[in-house]
Order: structure tokens, then C-alpha cells, then sequence
């Protein structure tokens, strides 16, 4: 069993009492994966843990529904099935890293704050919209706000597009997430000249992501200045030669291959600023890069921040 599925199935008997439980056949129908594929999931990989009734049929809770989508998000950007429990422990694990000094509530507070951006987005209602999002701003920082309550629903709504209205709810709440963090990202490059820039590897993450990163890694010691989804590689060295940034960072979600990974290294040849990597991508090509110029800055909130910043005053161990 992965760390990620002992953590989920950690539930008192009192709570699995009152917490609603489907049968397999429903969280089929909740999230478009077929019963095989679920049982081979939990067997193979450990990656859910249903409770199982005394005659051994298997249920779910919401909790192990959300799981599944979050499963089906990873395998849909390319992650191998057999290496999702290991992205969603790291990244469970990062943020008590990250963030000791604060109490996890929270994951009932954050899922009535999601219940409301839902409502607003449901009915398609701007202003209800904006007003939630500014209260959860005024409850919680901004990493927390983005990667524990807005990104996740956003990614629920992703994976559940084949079920008629949701790609227009996912479209309407993408469409206002971008304008408020190129809002922000604006904001926070006017308030310094130091310049870094940020570049998505092509195919491999949505904008709202790149941009969210943009955010996370902006400081009031350095701005950053995001390149559009589907800058080409090969032309970066130009822009970087025009801009002349302290640093570029790739931005990627899925796991570089081999010949991905000498493309990064050849960039490095090439470039007059330092290179360094954020997101998942990051992550799984620590162990690859090692000894490399080029940074791993990782995913999870207030870290690649701090990491950029180590990295620019050369006190980050590439």
C-alpha cells in the first residue's frame, strides 16, 4: 500500500458511518473508469483502499471518488499509472514540509469553500464568483488558495467533461482564474526591475498552471515575466539574448524523457542567463540532473519561491 493510500484510508469508524459510501458501479459513473480498472488500481498499485462491507463488496467515499480523479488527471498529461501514488505522497508530504506552522484544517474547510466557487460557477454567476474569490483570499495565503482549494476543482472539472455542462463550467472558471492571476502577475512585476522568465516545454502543462507558477515564484525581489503556451524551445536563447533575464525557468508537468533531457542540456550551452526547472517535471528530474547547472525548484507553494531566490544568490545546490 503507497504512503498516498494509507493516508486515505485512515477514516475513524464514526466518520465512515455518517460519510456517504457508493458501490463500485457509481464511482464508475462518477469518474468514467471502468470497474477493472479500479480493482486493478487498488490491487496492483495501492494507489485507493475502499471499505469493504462483511461480504466483501467494496465502497467508496467522496474522498476516494476525488482520489480517482486525481488519478485520471496525472495519467492524462502522460504519468505512468504505477508512478501517480509516489507524485501525490511527494506532494502531500512537500506541504507539511512547506507549511508546519499551519494546521491542515482543513480539508472540510477548504472543500465548503470549493462547494461555493462551484455554486457561483455553476450558475455561470461572474460577480457571486469574484466575491468568493476575494474572501478566500482575505482566509488563506496565496499558495494555499490556489493549490488546495481552486486548482483542485478546477481539475475535477477537467477530468469530468464528457458529462453535459462541465466543459462550459470548466471554460467559465479557467477563463476568470487566468484574468485574475495575469491581474496579480502584473502587479507584482511592477514592483521590480529584476526580470526572470518563465517558459512552458511545449505539450505539457495548461496555461492557468504555467501562470499560478508564474505567481508562486514572483517576489518583491524578483518578477517574472511568463512566455506564451507554445513558445517554441529553440528560439528561448533569442528572447533571452533580447531580455536578458536573470534566469530562465521551464515549466513542465510530465516526466522529460531521455531526449528531453539532453535538449535541456544543450539549452544550457547556449544561454547567457541559468536555467532551472519547476513542476512535476522538476521533481522527477532531480535525481537525472544532479550535478547539472540546471536547478530543480519543485512545485509546491512558498518552496520554488524560496528556491528561485537561492538560486539567483547562487546558494542552491544544482
Amino acid at each position: 500500500m503507497t504512503e498516498f493510500a494509507r493516508a486515505s484510508s485512515l477514516r475513524s469508524s464514526s466518520s465512515l458511518k455518517q460519510e456517504e459510501l457508493f458501490p463500485i458501479r457509481e464511482v464508475s459513473r462518477l469518474t468514467g473508469v471502468n470497474p477493472v480498472t479500479l480493482r486493478a488500481w487498488e490491487r496492483r498499485y495501492g494507489l485507493i483502499q475502499p471499505t469493504r462491507t462483511e461480504s466483501g463488496h467494496r465502497l467508496y467515499s467522496m474522498a476516494d471518488v476525488e482520489a480517482v480523479r486525481n488519478i485520471v488527471a496525472w495519467t492524462e498529461r502522460g504519468v505512468a499509472v504505477s508512478k501517480v501514488g509516489s507524485i501525490l505522497s511527494r506532494n502531500a508530504a512537500t506541504r507539511a514540509v512547506v507549511q508546519p506552522e499551519q494546521h491542515e484544517p482543513v480539508t472540510g474547510e477548504w472543500r465548503e469553500w470549493q462547494v461555493q466557487v462551484q455554486r457561483a460557477v455553476s450558475s455561470f454567476d461572474e460577480g457571486r464568483l469574484d466575491q468568493v474569490y476575494g474572501q478566500v483570499f482575505s482566509t488563506y495565503p496565496l499558495p494555499v488558495v490556489f493549490q488546495d482549494v481552486l486548482l483542485p476543482l478546477w481539475q475535477q472539472l477537467l477530468v469530468r467533461q464528457d458529462e453535459f455542462g462541465h466543459t462550459s463550467e470548466w471554460l467559465f472558471l479557467d477563463n476568470f482564474l487566468r484574468g485574475r492571476v495575469l491581474q496579480r502577475l502584473q502587479l507584482a512585476r511592477a514592483q521590480t526591475e529584476d526580470r526572470v522568465l518563465l517558459a512552458a516545454v511545449p505539450g505539457q502543462c495548461r496555461e492557468l498552471e504555467l501562470l499560478i507558477a508564474g505567481l508562486l515564484l514572483s517576489s518583491d525581489q524578483v518578477g517574472v515575466s511568463v512566455l506564451a503556451i507554445g513558445q517554441p524551445m529553440d528560439e528561448l536563447t533569442l528572447i533571452c539574448e533580447k531580455v536578458r533575464p536573470r534566469a530562465l525557468v521551464l515549466y513542465s508537468n510530465v516526466p522529460p524523457n531521455a531526449a528531453l533531457l539532453k535538449q535541456f542540456a544543450r539549452l544550457t550551452l547556449s544561454l547567457d542567463c541559468p536555467l532551472a526547472m519547476a513542476g512535476e517535471a522538476a521533481e522527477f528530474s532531480e535525481e537525472g540532473l544532479r550535478g547539472s547547472p540546471i536547478a530543480c525548484l519543485g512545485t509546491a507553494g512558498k518552496l520554488i519561491q524560496r528556491r528561485l531566490l537561492q538560486f539567483l544568490d547562487g546558494h542552491l545546490d544544482t
